[in-house]
């Protein structure tokens, strides 16, 4: 039995809620306590079960998830949808695996509810990069070798030209790629016509903080032929490091 809706004229509340990599334990308190005050759940594909069993027992539970090649729900019904929630009073939790705000749509469903008059906040979550930077023992930023962290996506809208993911590559930079996996042979090449070495490290990280989760470690050069061995086709998140260039001592004058 849900909740009876809210007076039309209660103001509802839309909270784009980051649900992290995927651990319950993983998510931020206040996170746990939008989940828990939900009076709807809207939900992607990658967020775990247990982060669901969060929300209240009455509370609606609604999948968005959306799947490469099958995009049964466009960003703008998406939009529609969680409005309309909002405009009943209800409190909305629109849940996104890692942070809502990195390569999560967030500014376009802010946008909707702002032009709705629905107050709307966002709720940071811990995301990829980060969480499998430390499921690794992996410092993203290491003193003497990188200096500059770029997160970026080797994806792009329907229609759009495939994004340059690989500009930013200098020495002293970790990159790392979300949704990258089909790009990986473009990767590689546009990694080393930036000057990175064949040799520089790769880790590849699969369904961080999950049962199954699972890293790969490999050479730069040797990056399509491992996601291939190990059949890796899906969500992953890939991490590359331009080490610094070594300073080269120059010999004293005799």
């Amino acid at each position: 039995m849900t909740n009876p809706p809210a007076s039309p004229a209660a103001a509802g509340l839309l909270s784009l809620v980051g649900a992290g990599p995927g651990a319950r334990d993983l998510l931020t308190l206040r996170a746990m306590q939008r989940l828990q005050q939900a009076d709807t759940v809207f939900y992607d594909r990658l967020v775990d079960d247990e982060v669901l069993e969060l929300a209240p027992p009455s509370a609606r539970r609604v999948f968005v998830g959306k799947h490469v090649g099958a995009h049964s729900w466009p960003q703008d019904k998406i939009n529609a949808v969680i409005v309309a929630e909002a405009l009943k009073g209800r409190r909305v939790v629109r849940l996104k695996s890692g942070d809502p705000g990195i390569f999560g749509r967030v500014a376009e469903e802010l946008a909707a509810a702002r032009a709705a008059g629905i107050e709307a906040e966002v709720v940071p979550g811990v995301t990829a990069a980060c969480a499998a930077a430390a499921a690794n023992g992996i410092s993203l930023t290491e003193r003497g070798v990188s200096d500059t962290l770029v997160l970026t996506t080797a994806r792009c809208r329907a229609g759009d030209p495939l994004p340059d993911c690989t500009r930013h590559a200098k020495p002293g930079t970790t990159m790392v790629f979300y949704m990258a996996v089909r790009q990986a042979d473009r990767l590689r090449d546009g990694l080393l016509g930036q000057g990175m070495p064949p040799t520089a490290p790769v880790t590849v990280a699969v369904d961080v903080s999950k049962p199954g989760a699972r890293t790969l470690f490999c050479d730069l050069a040797a990056l399509p032929q491992t996601l291939a061995q190990h059949g890796i086709t899906g969500v992953a998140t890939i991490i590359v490091t331009y080490p610094k260039a070594q300073t080269q001592r120059l010999a004293a004058v005799p």
